[in-house]
């Protein structure tokens, strides 16, 4: 389809969304509208007529927008988030929405129910969400067992994460339940994320702690490394923190971070509803600066050594591009498609297209670090 009609049909989608079904939803309990969105999603992906469908509805593709990553070939570098196919079921259909890699879970030990209810909230004026959902998914054995017999057609990302309870707040017993979940998915998947960031559990974020950290990724690396695999880090590191972690990434070898999880902090001005719930962290356009400056600061250090993924406040692209001109191979969003709706990636991948030819760069490779 020519880019003059697919602007076209991602301004009716975008419009229908806007004016139609979004004020409906938003009026809806978040958690809910989730829940439902899922499994339409499962319903649309078992069928190919339905998938190709959605891809004529919001897919989209251009050779600028390839790459080859730690072996790994992306169509375009437009992610899906972990934290919103939570259970691995819509790996069929979210490449027909045009995006070009997903990450499912965060995938824990164990079976996790989450936080209590309720546990995710919009901030409409700020464009955020606060999500306090505690890692809730069905839990390695069972997970691994949906996608063992998968074939993906794009790029996935199994994130991991210790379990949410008590017990594993105990460091030797959290790093068993991370090393319980990576071998469950040795052969599953194309790259691991370790979560190390997640706001919402029991015990904090105990592995920024550079001591703790080896000693996890220790017992990572005690087994043979069968893919790439990420460190998914907290915005609200400082610099020491930052600097303590890339070290122990590259003794062990790291490929590279997600930059960045959700933000604890309160105190952006880019929040701009009176009334903010205290639990949970913080997505979106709360989270944009905090992400680009953590990119930009780390790719610098290191000199591009690190593969970085860009994540937080993306609604644009122009929003992607500064994050992929600041240092990041490739982006992932989640919150600026509920607030925009599904064209956006395809929208997205076509500004990209744009601001490339504009910029005078032939693929999307050629953008990254050139703030």
């Amino acid at each position: 389809m020519e880019n003059g009609l697919i602007r076209a049909r991602n301004y009716i989608l975008e419009k229908k969304y806007k004016w139609i079904l979004k004020p409906i939803l938003f009026k809806l309990d978040p958690e809910k509208v989730h829940d439902t969105m899922n499994l339409i999603g499962r319903i649309l992906g078992k069928f190919r007529i339905t998938k190709v469908a959605s891809s004529m509805l919001w897919g989209y593709s251009d050779p600028s927008l390839e790459q080859k990553i730690l072996g790994i070939n992306f169509k375009n570098p437009v992610g899906l988030s972990a934290g919103f196919d939570k259970n691995a079921e819509l790996t069929d259909i979210i490449p027909s929405v045009g995006f070009g890699f997903m990450e499912v879970g965060s995938v824990t030990g164990e079976n996790c129910l989450g936080n209590p209810k309720p546990r995710l909230w919009r901030l409409k004026k700020s464009e955020s969400l606060a999500v306090y959902y505690g890692l809730a998914n069905d839990g390695s054995e069972a997970i691994a067992e949906r996608l063992a017999k998968k074939k993906f057609s794009i790029p996935v990302g199994i994130n991991i994460a210790k379990t949410n309870c008590k017990e594993t707040v105990d460091t030797k017993n959290a790093t068993e339940d991370y090393f319980k979940v990576y071998r469950a998915f040795a052969r599953i998947g194309d790259y691991y994320t370790i979560n190390i960031s997640c706001p919402n559990t029991f015990g904090g974020q105990p592995f920024n702690d550079k001591n703790k950290l080896d000693a996890l990724l220790k017992k990572i690396m005690s087994v043979p490394k069968t893919k790439p695999i990420f460190l998914k880090l907290s915005p609200d590191l400082d610099q020491k923190g930052a600097d303590e972690i890339i070290e122990i990434a590259d003794k062990w070898k790291i490929d590279g971070f997600i930059c960045a999880n959700l933000t604890k902090k309160r105190d952006s001005k880019k929040i701009l509803d009176k009334s903010v719930p205290n639990l949970g962290g913080l997505s979106g356009k709360a989270l944009n600066n905090l992400s680009d400056k953590m990119i930009k600061y780390i790719y610098q250090k290191t000199k591009g050594k690190f593969i970085i993924m860009g994540v937080g406040g993306i609604f644009r692209a122009e929003d992607a591009y500064k994050k992929i001109k600041a240092g990041a191979s490739l982006v992932q969003l989640i919150t600026g498609m509920i607030f925009e709706g599904p064209q956006l990636i395809s929208d997205i991948n076509l500004g990209l297209v744009k601001l490339l030819q504009k910029d005078g760069y032939k693929n999307i490779s050629e953008a990254i670090g050139r703030c």
